[in-house]
């Protein structure tokens, strides 16, 4: 089989080490919004445990100094074991996803607070969701969900791009949805945001993969998080989503740790522009 390849800019090739090895994280710098609680808060520490230092983002609150050491949102990373050798140190910044001037200012603030000064990983897992009948969404409703949902997703990856095409290295983590593929019931704006950020990840990837950045996202199925608190208590509706899950059950935050290493880290430099759905397997029903 013939090795030529088109000439120009390329990603870097998968290295030649042990397996386990590419999926270390050791000297790196990841950013992620919607980390303090559920899925955000399992991939953060699971971030962690793989070696990278975390920086937080979240929302600002006059109770606690985002430059403290021992902010409390910190807790849960500066829990874990100490890895030896491997000098980590987590972060938080502060934003309202919902204020794009504090998004627009948000990955500047990280690089200052992150060891070396350099982001190494993006994962964008904050998000909000609201519901009603379509023909009573309220506008006001609509746009929050746009906000935060997507246009900080843009903004975010954008500032991202910008500091890693120089540096020809990167991984961006879009955070989608079941609704990135289905249309749900009373949620339009969520599914709507969902279903572009799908299509944001593979236009990005389109632009960025030949500079060495991977843009992927991640979609959940059916997990008992805050954010389904709704639907769980609705016994019809949480009899009717159980029993088509072919796992059996619906997920966990911990469902997560597994796939956002893999996504952040060597073991997947050919995987780019792709949604890795996490479901139980509803999508192959």
């Amino acid at each position: 089989m013939s090795n030529q390849q088109v000439q120009g800019p390329s990603a870097e090739r998968t290295p030649s080490i042990p397996s386990l090895g590419l999926f270390s994280l050791q000297g790196k710098n990841v950013l992620i919004t919607g980390g303090t609680r559920g899925i955000g808060q399992a991939c953060a520490i699971a971030l962690a445990q793989a070696g990278a230092s975390v920086c937080l983002a979240v929302r600002p609150s006059s109770s606690s100094s985002p430059a403290s050491p021992s902010h409390p949102a910190l807790e849960p990373l500066l829990a874990l074991p100490a890895q030896k050798g491997n000098q980590q140190k987590h972060t938080v910044v502060t934003a309202d996803l919902s204020d794009m001037e504090q998004v627009k200012d948000l990955f500047q603030d990280a690089l200052k607070v992150v060891p070396g000064g350099s982001i190494d990983i993006l994962v964008n897992c904050g998000g909000i969701q609201r519901r009603h009948p379509s023909t009573d969404f309220p506008e006001q409703d609509w746009d929050e969900v746009l906000n935060v949902n997507l246009k900080s997703v843009f903004l975010l990856c954008q500032a991202a791009g910008r500091h890693m095409i120089p540096r020809r290295s990167g991984k961006i983590i879009n955070f989608g949805s079941l609704l990135t593929f289905q249309g749900g019931l009373t949620v339009p704006a969520y599914a709507s945001a969902k279903g572009a950020v799908g299509q944001l990840t593979k236009a990005l990837s389109n632009e960025w993969a030949k500079h060495n950045i991977q843009v992927n996202g991640i979609a959940p199925g059916y997990i008992a998080t805050d954010m389904n608190e709704k639907l769980l208590a609705d016994p019809t509706r949480l009899r009717q989503i159980s029993e088509r899950i072919p796992a059996g059950r619906w997920g966990e935050a911990n469902d997560f740790s597994g796939p956002v290493v893999f996504l952040s880290s060597s073991a997947s430099q050919y995987v780019s522009g792709e949604m890795l759905v996490v479901d139980g397997g509803w999508m192959g029903r």
